[in-house]
């Protein structure tokens, strides 16, 4: 076992781990964050995405003995987030929700995006999203509720 010290959701949290735990496991069976979904568990599909110190990772390829010190925030942590405010109404109302499987590391991933690339164009926001896979929407609705966000806070910018 390995002591760890880190930060989830603002929260310090300590515990003592197994070496070998996965970010994505310590998170949901032992902090019961359960936004964060584990799919493939090869880093694959997105579904893990969780912000490492502001910047998005596969939590289930990241063991959780490397966060020593850092600040995770998973969606939950993102509840009161504007940007996750709007990015949540835009897949509402662009039917970019099905299952909800993908949901949580595809919003954790859209976010980023808006953030960092508020000019991105077609071409380079669906290769930016390609690392989050959707079995359900095919990925329309998703391009377009990015594009929503993205298009309303530029014109908000003037």
């Amino acid at each position: 076992m390995k002591n760890l010290a880190l930060t989830v959701n603002g929260r310090k949290v300590t515990a003592a781990v197994e070496p070998r735990l996965h970010l994505g496991d310590f998170l949901r069976e032992r902090e019961l964050l359960t936004a964060t979904h584990l799919g493939c568990e090869h880093g694959v599909c997105g579904a893990c995405t969780v912000l490492l110190d502001g910047k998005p990772v596969r939590s289930c390829i990241t063991l959780a003995v490397t966060c020593e010190g850092h600040a995770v925030t998973t969606l939950e942590g993102l509840e009161n987030d504007p940007t996750m405010a709007e990015l949540r109404d835009a897949f509402s109302a662009e039917h970019a929700l099905q299952c909800g499987f993908c949901s949580p590391g595809m919003l954790v991933s859209a976010r980023d995006l808006v953030l960092r690339k508020p000019d991105i164009d077609d071409r380079a926001l669906r290769i930016e999203m390609s690392g989050n896979l959707c079995r359900c929407t095919g990925y329309l609705g998703i391009v377009r509720a990015v594009r929503r966000v993205l298009g309303a806070r530029k014109k908000r910018q003037g």
